[in-house]
This record gives structure tokens, C-alpha cells and sequence, in this order.
């Protein structure tokens, strides 16, 4: 059972990487691909710039998943372990399903009503008298594009640390305040490393569709999809499949770093010094 359903996952996931990667190494030639291996299409990726475009976007991704963890954890805590109100949390946990509800053009068209230059946000600091022309950057730049996307993927990094956290029994936390250990100490050496599955969790929900995303930056900022809409498919595909092997290694780290989270026993042995 095993076997055939490691093939079927290869050939469903593993086998389209593989043809992308193995696309990106062919060149387009009078709006026609040419099925010939070649280097050009790497070599012209390096020397034209655009591999600029890749780290821009895998920096604009983990900015982005950095901030909704900030954002995500202590809310995560306080959902999970301090709000006693079970209509309450039912309520949260359903406000926060309606992203997954909405279509992402739909959002972007709100948000570049309220940024743009005619926008609600210039409209109120200029008849306040705040600025004397409307602020061109909180459309079409990278912060945009951070504001645009910190609400549509908030709910990927909460959720896994939130059910995590339901799971860590609170005898533990009272077990390392009866043992002399400050909320902080309680918080560094119980609470993060019982939620470290929750954490690599969400950064994996979070990090990897950030990653492909193309409405918010097409609507809000920059886009990375010129080389489709040039039918530059070897391009394209050399593109994605740097971003892929990049997100790999991201993912490799992340487990790397779940392998080395603390037991119990070591961290009340760690209190107890």
C-alpha cells in the first residue's frame, strides 16, 4: 500500500517539478519553443537581472511570515489558554474562516480603494491638513503589498499554533510556576518548545502559498509574472524552479529545527537550575 502510494505521489507532485526544471533549460525563439537543452536561458537569467525578482520575492515572503507570527502567537496564547469564553473563542475562530471564504481580487480591490492616491486614507489626512498631496507609496510598493497580505494569511500561521496549544495540558505551566520559573522563563522553555510543531506548521501554510502568490503584488505592487505574460515559458519555468529549490531548503531548516526542540525532562531540568 506504501509503495503504490509513493508512486502516486510522485507522479503527482515530484514529476511536474521535474518537467518544469527540465523546461527551464530550453529557449524560445520567434514566440516558439525550441526543444534543444541549453544553458541560455539560465545564462540570460543571471545577466538580465531578474533573478533580482526571486529574492525579492522570497524576502517579501518570510518579511511577511515573520510579522504574522509576531502577530499570530501571543494571539494564539491568549485564545488558547487565557479566554475562558467558549461563544467567544467559537466566534473568533469563525471571523477568522472568512478570508478562506473570499476571493483575493475581491480583497485587493478594497484595499486599493482605501490606499490609492484618491483613496480613504488621503482623502482624511488631506482635508485634516496632515500632508499637502496625497502619499503615493501606500499604493503600488512593497509595503502595500506587506499591508495587503498580512490579513489574507493570518489565519494559516494562527490555527496550527492555536491547536497546538490546546493540546499542551496546563499542568505543565503550573508545574513550572510552582518550580520558581518567571511567565518569560515559562514561556522560552515551556511554551515555545511544546508549540514548536504548531510554529513550523504555520511558517510552512504561510511561507509556501506567499511564495506563489501573484494577485496581491499584480494589485498592490509589483508582479513577478512578466515572463508568462511574455511567453517566456523557460523563463518562467527557470524562475519557479529556483524559488522551489529555495523554499526546499527553507523547509529542510525548519525540520532541522523541530528535530532539535527540547523534551520535557530537559526543560524542567533546565527550571530547576
Amino acid at each position: 500500500m506504501l509503495p503504490t502510494f509513493m508512486v502516486g505521489w510522485s507522479a503527482l507532485v515530484i514529476l511536474p517539478l521535474l518537467i518544469m526544471a527540465g523546461y527551464s533549460f530550453l529557449q524560445v525563439r520567434s514566440y516558439r519553443v525550441v526543444y534543444q537543452p541549453s544553458f541560455a536561458t539560465w545564462i540570460s537569467l543571471v545577466e538580465s537581472g531578474r533573478w533580482i525578482a526571486i529574492v525579492r520575492t522570497l524576502r517579501v515572503a518570510f518579511t511577511i511570515t515573520v510579522i504574522e507570527f509576531l502577530l499570530a502567537f501571543p494571539f494564539a496564547i491568549w485564545l488558547a489558554k487565557i479566554c475562558r469564553s467558549k461563544p467567544l473563542k467559537a466566534l473568533i475562530v469563525t471571523l477568522l474562516t472568512i478570508p478562506f471564504f473570499l476571493d483575493a481580487s475581491s480583497r485587493m480591490i478594497v484595499w486599493r480603494a482605501i490606499l490609492g492616491n484618491a483613496g480613504v486614507v488621503n482623502t482624511l489626512l488631506l482635508h485634516a491638513g496632515v500632508i499637502d498631496q496625497p502619499i503615493k507609496w501606500l499604493l503600488f510598493s512593497e509595503f502595500a503589498v506587506h499591508f495587503g497580505m498580512i490579513g489574507s494569511y493570518f489565519p494559516t500561521m494562527l490555527f496550527p499554533i492555536y491547536l497546538v496549544l490546546t493540546l499542551i495540558d496546563d499542568e505543565y505551566f503550573e508545574a513550572s510556576a510552582d518550580l520558581g520559573a518567571s511567565p518569560l522563563q515559562t514561556l522560552v522553555r515551556i511554551t515555545l518548545p511544546l508549540a514548536l510543531p504548531g510554529i513550523v506548521a504555520g511558517f510552512v501554510f504561510t511561507l509556501v502559498p506567499l511564495m506563489a502568490a501573484f494577485v496581491e503584488p499584480q494589485m498592490l505592487g509589483f508582479s513577478v509574472d512578466s515572463a508568462l505574460r511574455e511567453l517566456k515559458y523557460p523563463t518562467a519555468a527557470a524562475l519557479s524552479t529556483v524559488v522551489v529549490v529555495m523554499l526546499a531548503l527553507l523547509l529542510l531548516l525548519l525540520v532541522a529545527i523541530t528535530r532539535r526542540r527540547m523534551d520535557i525532562a530537559s526543560v524542567f531540568q533546565a527550571i530547576r537550575r
